[in-house]
């Protein structure tokens, strides 16, 4: 974080658009004070476009004002039921809202707002490095109102609420998942009295919706290191509630002196692996996700010793339920992840064996387009902490890259069709819709993918003549 005096927040809040806002608060007889992440952001030297400002009076008011000055390409919207309103300008985004206190009620989040002054609006912030305001006025511009040492914690990368924790989450139970995803995303710690209250307010979670705790754990995954916020919604009991299925991964069963790893911090390291190569969200998820059937899967075998066989393909029978609870996208996004959940174990299998052109067309076929990913995925999972074992896996993996990529080539059996369609096929052998259609097309498929044939219509014409005339049939 940086160090910024008065002067130097003075000439921060001295551009263009905040000059306007000045104008419109001094002219309107209002307080002003640009407030939260905006303010927070500067002093972490974080890039911010949302503006918010807090109004001693009718946010509304300021911002149809602030709008007329900005004149043309000024868009003001209200939201008179929430009392706020924002100021679309250019790529600038300014939130309004007046000053206020609020009250709240055991089964809601909701909260009953009353008109307040700067100090209420600030005791309702949900942190302290939230709370943080800068007053707009002329004469006082540039001046840090920080009531609760919000400064201090921003140094010393402290998550701490402004009044007592256990009013604040039990007052708007979101701001739990809210506090786990900051100390994710900013990298600090959550102060100790803040955390406890974290655990025995674990419960009050059950009133928030679905939609707004999948939107914070998107957060945290899309965080620099993901596992650290899982942590500590493990660590406080809140990931049970919220997700069980990833909570069931952790623990260690010993038997006859053999113990499995822990598939729970496995599963987090492989996270953290894949976020070092990508942003993508949901192929982060497919990394939370690869294992989600190792609880189900579980085995003692006398020989092999802990198994979890068809665990991948049990994961990707889970996926479509665990999306459809948690209110994530029941779409293209969600058959990605089961896509990739379900494959994971195929380039780990080949590249444990000896790397068959056969194997590697097939992976190839069934990957499509996603197969860079799957490798991506599959790269991530080796967290072997025997070295010569690791890079024995990654060398193989290099292998089936360039296996892929010569097969690709060759074969371009990436999301191919084969040559030959069902339609066709009923058409020269004078068929119906039936299972001799279906057994001629797929023998033509897995005989290119198995490279009996080369990919193309004449010998697969050839092949089928073959394959039919075994079967009985004959042209038309």
């Amino acid at each position: 974080m940086i160090e910024l005096t008065k002067e130097e927040l003075r000439e921060r809040f001295s551009g263009k658009i905040f000059e306007k806002i000045t104008e419109t608060a001094d002219e309107l007889g209002l307080e002003c004070y640009a407030v939260g992440g905006y303010v927070r952001d500067l002093f972490l030297e974080r890039p911010s476009k949302d503006i918010d400002v807090v109004v001693v009076g009718s946010g509304i008011e300021m911002a149809k004002a602030f709008g007329k000055r900005l004149g043309r390409g000024a868009h003001v919207s209200v939201f008179k039921n929430f009392g706020t309103a924002q100021v679309k300008w250019h790529d600038e985004e300014i939130e309004f809202v007046g000053a206020r206190k609020e009250s709240y009620q055991r089964d809601s989040r909701k909260p009953i707002v009353e008109d307040g002054t700067l100090q209420d609006d600030q005791n309702r912030r949900d942190f302290t490095i939230n709370a943080l305001a800068v007053c707009l006025n002329k004469e006082r511009l540039g001046e840090l109102v920080d009531p609760f040492g919000g400064i201090d914690d921003l140094k010393e990368k402290n998550i701490r609420t402004p009044l007592d924790p256990d009013i604040t989450f039990s007052d708007d139970p979101l701001r739990m998942m809210r506090c786990i995803r900051f100390a994710t995303q900013l990298n600090f710690y959550i102060d100790d009295a803040t955390f406890e209250s974290l655990c025995h307010n674990k419960e009050r979670i059950e009133i928030i919706s679905q939609e707004r705790i999948a939107d914070e754990l998107n957060k945290i995954i899309l965080s620099p290191i993901p596992s650290k916020g899982f942590i500590d919604l493990e660590r406080s009991g809140l990931l049970q509630l919220i997700f069980p299925e990833l909570a069931a991964l952790q623990g260690v069963e010993v038997k006859n002196g053999k113990a499995h790893k822990d598939n729970f911090y496995h599963t987090l390291e492989v996270l953290d692996n894949i976020s070092k190569k990508t942003k993508g969200l949901w192929l982060r998820w497919a990394a939370l996700l690869h294992d989600i059937a190792k609880p189900a899967t579980k085995r003692w075998e006398p020989r092999a010793g802990w198994t979890f066989h068809n665990h991948n393909f049990i994961g990707e029978k889970m996926i479509p339920a665990i999306f459809r609870r948690m209110k994530l996208p029941m779409n293209d996004k969600m058959k990605y992840v089961q896509k990739l959940v379900g494959l994971h174990m195929r380039p780990i299998v080949i590249a444990d064996d000896e790397v068959t052109d056969s194997a590697v067309r097939r992976l190839l076929f069934e990957a499509g387009d996603d197969i860079d990913d799957l490798m991506m995925l599959c790269e991530a999972d080796i967290t072997s902490k025997n070295s010569e074992r690791k890079q024995r896996f990654l060398n193989n993996f290099q292998l089936v890259r360039q296996k892929l990529k010569d097969i690709e080539e060759k074969d371009r059996v990436r999301n191919f069709q084969p040559p030959i369609s069902g339609d066709e096929i009923m058409k020269l052998f004078n068929l119906e819709p039936c299972s001799e259609v279906g057994t001629l097309k797929s023998s033509i498929k897995d005989a290119i993918l198995d490279g009996v044939i080369p990919n193309d219509y004449e010998a697969a014409y050839q092949y089928m003549l073959k394959k039919a005339e075994k079967m009985g049939l004959t042209l038309a």
